[in-house]
């Protein structure tokens, strides 16, 4: 197996996870198989736990393992299926470390960081890049491994030097390590700074790692002599040093590596010249070019409860990305909070109510995502009754189906005290419930998690017309409460329509209101599985109804085109 290790110096947030998902798009267009891990040394067991404000989304994979948005990343790029042992955390690797320990595994020795914590890194590394991710038979031929943070974090450290001794044992022509750091520009100079950058490079290499290439950060392309001086002084050659400048698109950073010979540097380290071919990105080209040749948009009301931090929806805005450039179109996501569509709103920041409304009455379509706890949800009933009442295209996924079912018992059906238990638990009309299946002692991995099957109950709904006409979807879940199976039969006489349902057939998981043009729920979370040229169908219905396209597309579709 051959390594690519990927770390960050300077700052955190310099975007290693696209770098490293890059990194594999360029070395897969050379012909190789890659798999990824990403290492985020943080004591937590996963990211299940923990809050968006605080690290972004939490990605969902198919085994139901709860782990950081940068594997989502590489799933889009690599277009590659992981597992939950493809993000190792501290946490993780203490607790395998101390079940040995209670065993009597180690006989009887101190149980240490050096040995037995750094062993245990590599051994799960080693084991764990060998897993096949691409559906094929045998191991990759390359592993590109992220590691999170800052190096000279304290927590990284035991990653550090394990890492440096799988570097040893392993050997040169078998391990690559990037550098991934920050060039800044101070504005009253306005000269490229390298000295963050050779401090960051001294630190990795007095911690046994020395750099092969550097990919440097910057607003602007590098000059020359910034690059001759980070080569003198970070001995890594000319050649090596990377700058990946912004671009208008992530999908340009890949082209961007292609463009600087990134790949036959890395290669060359690794001794894979022989193997590989000259790398094709004909397609990421096209894909990278026909976003930025983009004149028409569409208007989408994202209305969540995390939305001042983008990061925590970022698999949603990407699978709309994706719908959208199916439908040649640029999004335009205007993020509504929505707390500020409330009724108290209006009394204690008015300005910020009045902007909340205006900006969903000018949106083309309106998308409730997931979510937790009950701040906003007065909000988001009044955005999924407004969507439902002016026709407007609408899309609730998990919360947000959840939320449309609420709105329409008090709306229709006029049970003015209809809620989730999960906000109320004391409602006299609960029709979102506690799954029986759930813990309520226990936060961490005790939602219903990972792929499950959807089956349609009838070909002649939107939603079975989207996924061309398939008796089951697998899509991935993360959820604790499920439409009340007791109220079911009452909302479909109000109109709604459960077109989906789970292989027991008493778990809602897709409704529809028929007499509305786009207007669809669903339990699962659709936007893990959306790819680049591959778009979640739903996150596609929703664009072509926005943009009154549906009817044709799907018209297309039944007469076989």
């Amino acid at each position: 197996m051959k390594y690519v290790l990927v770390t960050g110096g300077v700052v955190s947030g310099l975007g290693k996870g696209v770098t490293a998902s890059s990194v594999g798009v360029v070395l897969k267009a050379c012909g190789l198989r890659v798999t990824s891990i990403k290492i985020d040394p943080y004591l937590n067991t996963d990211a299940g736990t923990m809050s968006p404000f605080e690290h972004g989304e939490v990605f969902v994979l198919d085994d139901g393992g709860e782990v950081d948005l940068d594997l989502g990343n590489y799933e889009r790029f690599l277009d590659v299926t992981l597992t939950r042992d493809n993000n190792i955390t501290t946490g993780k690797i203490y607790q395998s470390v101390l079940d040995k320990e209670r065993k009597g595994d180690y006989l009887g020795k101190t149980v240490q960081v050096v040995p037995h914590i750094t062993d245990a890194i590599k051994s799960w590394i080693e084991e764990v890049s060998a897993i096949p991710v691409d559906g094929k038979e045998g191991p990759a031929d390359v592993c590109v491994i992220e590691l999170g943070g800052t190096v000279g974090d304290i927590e990284s450290m035991p990653f550090i030097e394990a890492l440096r001794q799988l570097s040893f044992s392993v050997g040169q022509d078998n391990f690559c390590l990037i550098h991934v750091s920050l060039i800044p520009v101070l504005g009253v100079v306005g000269e490229q700074k390298t000295k963050p950058t050779q401090h960051s490079v001294r630190e990795l290499r007095a911690l046994g790692l020395t750099p092969h290439l550097l990919a440097c950060r910057s607003a602007q392309p590098l000059l020359a002599n910034t690059k001759d001086k980070l080569s003198q002084f970070c001995h890594v050659p000319a050649g090596n040093i990377l700058n990946i400048h912004d671009v208008p698109n992530i999908w340009h950073v890949p082209l961007l590596l292609r463009s600087q010979n990134a790949h036959y540097a890395i290669l060359k380290q690794l001794n894979l010249l022989s193997v590989a071919v000259p790398p094709d990105l004909q397609e990421w080209t096209n894909r990278a070019e026909a976003y930025d040749s983009l004149k028409n948009s569409v208007r989408i009301a994202m209305v969540g409860k995390y939305v001042g931090l983008t990061d925590s929806y970022l698999s949603v805005v990407k699978a709309l990305l994706h719908a959208c450039i199916a439908c040649s179109l640029r999004p335009s996501i205007d993020w509504i909070a929505a707390s500020d569509l409330e009724d108290e709103s209006a009394k204690l920041s008015p300005e910020a109510h009045a902007s909340a409304w205006e900006t969903l009455k000018n949106a083309e379509c309106v998308l409730v995502p997931g979510g937790f706890g009950d701040r906003g949800v007065k909000g988001m009933i009044l955005a999924a009754k407004y969507a439902r009442e002016n026709n407007v295209p609408y899309l609730g996924i998990c919360l947000g189906m959840q939320i449309s079912v609420i709105e329409l018992a008090i709306s229709v059906l006029g049970w003015e005290t209809a809620n989730s238990t999960e906000f109320d638990s004391q409602t006299s009309k609960p029709v979102v419930i506690f799954m029986p299946e759930g813990s309520r002692t226990h936060m961490g991995s005790t939602m219903r998690l990972g792929s499950r099957r959807t089956l349609l109950q009838t070909p002649h709904c939107v939603t079975s017309k989207l996924y061309h006409n398939v008796q089951y979807v697998d899509e991935r879940h993360r959820h604790r409460y499920e439409v009340n199976p007791d109220v079911v039969s009452a909302l479909e006489e109000a109109g709604l329509r459960f077109v989906g349902k789970d292989e027991s057939g008493k778990r809602m998981e897709i409704l529809e209101l028929p007499s509305h043009p786009f207007y669809v729920g669903v339990q699962f979370h659709p936007e893990f599985k959306s790819r680049p040229g591959r778009p979640s169908a739903l996150f596609l219905g929703l664009i072509l109804a926005a943009k009154e396209h549906l009817l044709a597309y799907l018209d297309k579709f039944q007469n076989g085109n």
